[in-house]
C-alpha cells in the first residue's frame, strides 16, 4: 500500500486540485478551438517539466491539433506505463462564459469537468505523488494528451498507437462511473452515409418522370433496421440523419442517410462491412443508383488475459484502501480502443468519478479526488516494486 507521506501529501494537496480543476475548466477548448487546447497543454508542460519531465507539444495533422507527449526516461525504452487523455472538449467557444466551473456541495460542474479535465488532473496529480515519494524514478512513465478525441483523433490516432505499442500498459483517464467503476471493454464504432441519386421532376403535374431518391433512403432506412434487429449482440447500426429534397413540389433527385455502427469485437467487423458493400446491388427505387461510403474505423476495446491480470492489481490494492471498486462495458468509444486493439492491456476510466459526460449538467465527485489519486499511485508503486524484483532476480 502507498507509503503514509505519500497519502498525507495527496490529503493535503485537495484544495490545490480543486483550484487547478477550475482553472482547466474555466479554459474553452472545444476540438476547434486549438488556442484553448493549445493553453490546457501549456498548463501540463509547465507542471510536468518541474518534475523532470522532457515534453513535447506537437502540432499535429492538416489543421495543427495541439498534442502533448511527455516522457521521464528516454523514448528508447519501453514505457512501464503510459497516461492517455484528452484535451479537448465538445462545447463550443464561450461556453465558459455561460457557465463556468462551479461546486454545489460534493460536486462540481463546469464545461469538460468530467470529460475529460479532471481525469488529465488525476494523471498530474498522481506523477506527482510519485515524485514526492521518490517512486517515478523507479518506472519509465509517458505522457500522452490529444487534442482531438471527441472528432474521432484523426489527426492523433498514428501518434497515440505509435506510443501505445511502446508501452507495457495504458491507462486511461477518461472518467471513472459512479460506485468506482472503471472500463475494461468498450464498443468499437464508425460510421456510413449512404447516398441516393435519381432523378428530379414536378411532384404534381409528371411524377413519373422522377425517380425519388427519398424513398430509396427510405427502403435503405428499413434494410439498415432490419439487420440491427437480426444481428450479433453488442452490434447496432442505427439511421441517425436522414437529408433530402429541396421543396415540397418537386421529387427529389438525391437524398443521404447517416448510420452509426457499434460493434463489441473484431469478428463482428467483416459482417458489418460486408451488409453496407451490398446496399448498392439491392436498390428498390427505378432509375435510382446508390453509394456507400465510411466503415468502422475504431476498433473495439477488448479485455484479454493480461488486462484481467492488470485489473486483478488494481482490485487488489483498492481492496487494501477499503475501496469497492468494479468493471464494466459500454457502448461508448476512447482512445483506449487504439490501444487495447495493439494488444497492450489497457484499463479506462481512471479520471474522477462523474456522470452526464457531453451535456451541460456534467460533474464530478469531489470526494472521488483522493481515492482516485491514491488507488493509481498506489498501483504504480506496486508496478514499480514488482520491476525491482524482477531485476534483482535477473
Amino acid at each position: 500500500m502507498i507509503k503514509t507521506a505519500m497519502q498525507a501529501f495527496i490529503s493535503d494537496r485537495i484544495d490545490d486540485f480543486v483550484n487547478d480543476l477550475e482553472t482547466l475548466v474555466n479554459i474553452d477548448s472545444s476540438s476547434d478551438n486549438l488556442a484553448g487546447i493549445d493553453a490546457v497543454a501549456r498548463f501540463f508542460v509547465r507542471r510536468l517539466e518541474a518534475m523532470g519531465f522532457s515534453t513535447c507539444l506537437e502540432k499535429r495533422g492538416d489543421r495543427g491539433v495541439p498534442c502533448l507527449q511527455a516522457h521521464n526516461r528516454p523514448l528508447t525504452e519501453t514505457f512501464d506505463i503510459l497516461f492517455l487523455g484528452h484535451m479537448d472538449t465538445v462545447f463550443p467557444p464561450g461556453e465558459v462564459q455561460k457557465r463556468p466551473f462551479s461546486k454545489h456541495g460534493d460536486r462540481a460542474g463546469g464545461p469538460g469537468v468530467c470529460d475529460m479535465k479532471g481525469g488529465l488532473l488525476v494523471a498530474l496529480y498522481v506523477l506527482e505523488t510519485l515524485h514526492h515519494g521518490g517512486v517515478l524514478n523507479q518506472l519509465s512513465m509517458g505522457v500522452c494528451f490529444n487534442g482531438d478525441e471527441e472528432v474521432g483523433s484523426k489527426a492523433s490516432r498514428e501518434w497515440i498507437e505509435a506510443n501505445a505499442v511502446n508501452s507495457r500498459r495504458v491507462f486511461v483517464f477518461e472518467p471513472c462511473r459512479p460506485g468506482h467503476r472503471f472500463v475494461l471493454q468498450r464498443k468499437g464504432g464508425g460510421g456510413y452515409r449512404i447516398t441516393a441519386r435519381g432523378t428530379s421532376a414536378h411532384a404534381g403535374v409528371e411524377p413519373e418522370k422522377g425517380a425519388n431518391a427519398a424513398v430509396e433512403i427510405a427502403h435503405q432506412t428499413i434494410a439498415v433496421q432490419r439487420f440491427n434487429q437480426q444481428a450479433d449482440e453488442g452490434v447496432s447500426a442505427h439511421v441517425t440523419v436522414i437529408r433530402g429534397g429541396e421543396r415540397t413540389n418537386i421529387i427529389p433527385d438525391e437524398a443521404r442517410a447517416s448510420v452509426d455502427v457499434r460493434v463489441a469485437s473484431k469478428r463482428q467487423v467483416a459482417p458489418v462491412e460486408s451488409f453496407f458493400k451490398s446496399l448498392p446491388a439491392n436498390t428498390h427505387v427505378p432509375g435510382v443508383t446508390l453509394s456507400v461510403n465510411g466503415g468502422v474505423d475504431r476498433p473495439p476495446m477488448e479485455s484479454d488475459d493480461r488486462t484481467l491480470e492488470l485489473w486483478r492489481l488494481i482490485a487488489a490494492e483498492a481492496a487494501r484502501m477499503g475501496l469497492k471498486v468494479a468493471w464494466i462495458a459500454t457502448g461508448g468509444c476512447s482512445d483506449g480502443n487504439f490501444a487495447s486493439a495493439l494488444g497492450v492491456p489497457t484499463i479506462d476510466g481512471m479520471g474522477l468519478v462523474g456522470g452526464n459526460a457531453h451535456r451541460q449538467d456534467e460533474y464530478v465527485e469531489l470526494n472521488s479526488i483522493v481515492p482516485q489519486i491514491r488507488l493509481i499511485a498506489s498501483v504504480c508503486q506496486s508496478i514499480a516494486q514488482d520491476k525491482r524484483s524482477s531485476l534483482q532476480a535477473s
